[in-house]
């Protein structure tokens, strides 16, 4: 859904904030209730987003994608070094053929083991 935010003499509102006032709104856990893509608009007081509400925390951990479920902490951020990643994609990039896909794959387990 689209959640107007209206906040005169605020530059915005936090999202930790809107969430307990919109679980509370439609009786739904606030820790179920993920917002994002805010907007503020020009001059301030307003502001405009999407919230999404989930019956359960299965359904957020099938459905949300992994950077939103990182932001909302029902997920860990996997840590690569930029280096590793590069590396990997490279690797990749020097198989041709159908070995492609399993070599990207060894690629990308020999990063995460670094």
């Amino acid at each position: 859904m689209i959640v107007d935010v209206i906040h005169p003499g605020r530059a915005n509102v936090p999202k930790s904030e809107l969430q307990e006032v919109v679980g509370g709104m439609h009786k739904a856990d606030p820790k179920l209730t993920v917002l994002f893509g805010f907007r503020t608009k020009y001059g301030g007081g307003k502001s405009t987003g999407f919230c999404v509400i989930y019956d359960n925390e299965e359904a957020i951990l099938k459905f949300e994608p992994k950077h939103r479920l990182i932001r909302q902490g029902l997920q860990e951020k996997k840590e690569t070094s930029r280096k590793a990643m590069k590396e990997a994609k490279n690797k990749g990039k020097k198989i041709r053929g159908t070995g492609a896909s399993v070599a990207k794959h060894k690629a990308k387990r020999a990063a995460g083991a670094d």
